[in-house]
């Protein structure tokens, strides 16, 4: 059925969001880059091979626990380009600034962005600015591009997923999402919870350093671990089976999910990513994400079944197994 206004469900990362890339805005302006559908477009230009990306940030509230939306739209925009396996050389930045906000917030959000870029070791080299009336945005929409030099030989895409393959995870999902939720809620939690915001281009860089057997590599954030598995098993034609007893989830995560009826595996993730890796391979990729502060508690969450049907397959603790669709319905609005 066509759906004629846009929903808050088209921004979730769920099913509403792949039908509007898919039915709208890839016929409309399809061409061979934009049809690979990765976290960034990949090119060749003077015998190197870069990777180009864009995103935008609307979360609400602006500042949380663990970051803001300055420091999340440098880690976001470096993520994507660090899962095509790009180097990041610089960034771009524009404000979208509501009459009225604080100068103080912007200052406050500009430092931060300042600060997440020497983490991450990159400028953001050009901007813009536009201010709107009073009323027509909330505070503050930041849009941040940023481009990579890619040096990793093997493509890593989606298309390079083989049967057998590992799937690695590189810490406890839903950490993003929940300190979102909690904030809204003000529910009060005697153990607090934080963002996991963070540039994973360091650890990315460590990985395809310890092996040539990297396929693919993708960051759960919008609709979580649960809906960029569901999207990367459709896209590869191949079945995905992942052991629920290997998703860490925070007991302070797993309170506010069921406290608020939410499936920690459709929480945004601001710093988890999925690896996946030819399985001989698996035990010494580990070991080099245990030696990086963000993959200290990396796992092998499941595996690539090759049976021509393109799903993922979660078994349950209680020993059922289960399919995981991509999520319906707009679990967290303005996330990231």
């Amino acid at each position: 059925m066509r759906v004629e206004q846009i929903l808050l469900e088209h921004g979730s990362g769920g099913l509403l969001s792949h039908e509007l890339v898919a039915e709208t805005f890839l016929p409309l302006l399809k061409n061979p880059y934009l049809e690979q559908l990765e976290d960034a477009a990949v090119f060749d230009s003077v015998g190197q091979r870069y990777c180009l990306t864009t995103d935008s940030y609307v979360v609400h509230p602006i500042f949380f626990p663990g970051g803001d939306i300055g420091s999340l739209a440098v880690y976001g925009t470096v993520n994507d380009l660090a899962m095509c396996g790009g180097k990041p050389l610089f960034l771009s930045a524009a404000f979208i600034l509501e009459e009225g906000f604080p100068m103080q917030h912007l200052e406050r959000i500009v430092h931060s962005m300042a600060e997440a870029g020497r983490r991450a070791g990159v400028s953001i080299a050009t901007g813009d600015t536009k201010v709107v009336p009073k009323g027509a945005a909330d505070g503050i929409f930041i849009t941040t591009s940023g481009i990579g030099l890619i040096s990793y030989a093997p493509r890593l895409s989606v298309r390079s997923i083989r049967q057998g393959d590992s799937v690695i995870l590189n810490g406890p999902i839903g950490d993003h999402g929940a300190t979102i939720l909690a904030q809204r809620e003000d529910l009060g939690l005697s153990t607090p919870v934080r963002s996991d915001s963070a540039p994973l281009n360091g650890l990315v860089m460590k990985i395809l350093h310890a092996s040539d057997q990297v396929h693919c590599m993708r960051d759960a954030t919008r609709g979580g671990l649960g809906a960029i598995l569901a999207e990367i098993a459709q896209q590869a034609g191949l079945e995905i089976i992942i052991e629920e007893k290997a998703v860490l989830v925070r007991e302070e995560v797993r309170g506010i999910c069921e406290i608020l009826g939410i499936d920690p595996l459709f929480l945004a993730n601001e710093g988890r990513m999925a690896v996946f890796c030819a399985s001989e391979d698996c035990e010494k990729i580990l070991q080099c994400m245990h030696d990086h502060p963000l993959g200290q508690q990396a796992a092998v969450i499941g595996k690539v079944r090759d049976n021509k049907r393109g799903r993922l397959i979660l078994d349950t603790i209680i020993g059922g197994s289960r399919e995981v669709d991509l999520p319906t319905g707009e679990l967290v609005p303005r996330i990231c």
